[in-house]
């Protein structure tokens, strides 16, 4: 599994740790879609997949350099650097993105899945009654997730790693996005967006030598969720890079046909025309989180009107986020024959 890479592919793959990185923070999108479309996902799974007892008894023995080669060290780190990245760049310019132009935001995404599905299943083999069986069960998987109603903010620990472990699906299953998980779950804002502010915060105060955060008890208690909510999401990732790489392995074509389902059935949740609903009290008044914002609770969907300018510009975002993602395959694709 281990290959040499040029620059050129470490830069690269760098990107595409950007863009999982990205694709995870985002509720709705996948970083595993990223993973697919781009042609690593297999790579992905199976270095995951290396993360094992073997491995375990090369790290107590200080073999550092063939753990690093036995867990294919260079392309995780990599991958790894970018979605680190990510998240204090390119997903805090989303954030913006989706505040400011949401509609435009969504179209885009709803485009580039759609570009995601046909790439996916251009390339499918076979398409047998038992292949159509399973993406129909694809199918209706992610569209029962997608109107799923969330639960409450919970902060208990052993929670918040059971958290990690779900929501890191993201990254491992196309389709199903961690970010709308953990929506559903209760805890998108305390995890994406109050831990991680917490963890920037704590960062910026280090580098200047500033230790009176540890007098700060909301930002010691969000560090430590973050702590215990990372945990967790590195005991997911093992744990299903195991068992999505057996299936792949005896059963991929089955996987596939599965994957392309759940992406479809997933488009419900970036559907670019709705409106959000938030979270109220007892009383009716709308719940606020530590950061100001009002908490999102859920969707409500609805069909757009063709008659005004606005529908259109979001359907030229739609056409153009399919172009984007079968653009970047073509690139890849043509990248990997040189």
């Amino acid at each position: 599994m281990q290959q040499t890479r040029t620059f050129t592919d470490k830069f690269l793959l760098v990107l595409k740790g950007l863009a999982m990185g990205a694709a995870n923070k985002v509720p709705g999108i996948s970083g595993g879609v990223v993973a697919f479309v781009a042609g690593f996902y297999e790579e992905f799974i199976y270095s995951l997949q290396k993360i094992n007892l073997k491995a375990f008894k090369l790290l107590i023995n200080g073999r550092f350099r063939s753990l690093y080669q036995y867990v294919n060290g260079r392309f995780l780190s990599l991958l790894i650097l970018g979605m680190l990245i990510s998240y204090f760049s390119v997903s805090k310019m989303l954030d913006w993105l989706i505040l400011h132009y949401e509609l435009h935001v969504w179209a885009a995404f709803f485009g580039m899945i759609i570009g995601s599905i046909y790439y996916i299943s251009k390339d499918f083999e076979e398409w047998s009654r038992r292949s159509l069986l399973f993406v129909v069960l694809g199918i209706l998987a992610g569209v029962a997730i997608s109107f799923l109603e969330p639960a409450r903010e919970n902060d208990n620990l052993w929670f918040v790693f059971f958290c990690g472990m779900v929501g890191v699906s993201g990254m491992t299953l196309p389709g199903l996005s961690g970010s709308f998980v953990l929506i559903l779950l209760g805890n998108y804002v305390l995890l994406l967006v109050d831990s991680v502010n917490a963890l920037y915060d704590t960062i910026t105060d280090l580098m200047l030598l500033d230790f009176s955060f540890t007098n700060n008890a909301e930002q010691m208690r969000l560090l430590k969720v973050m702590i215990v909510f990372g945990a967790g999401s590195l005991a997911g990732l093992v744990t299903l890079s195991h068992l999505l790489g057996y299936v792949l392995k005896h059963y991929k074509k089955d996987t596939f046909a599965t994957i392309i389902g759940f992406i479809t059935g997933s488009l419900g949740v970036v559907w670019p025309w709705k409106e959000k609903i938030f979270e109220t009290d007892d009383t009716g008044q709308i719940l606020i989180d530590s950061a100001g914002n009002r908490v999102l609770d859920n969707y409500d969907r609805y069909f757009p009107n063709f008659s005004i300018a606005e529908t259109w510009i979001a359907i030229f975002f739609i056409i153009l986020g399919i172009f984007l993602v079968l653009g970047l395959a073509w690139y890849e694709k043509k990248n990997q024959k040189i």
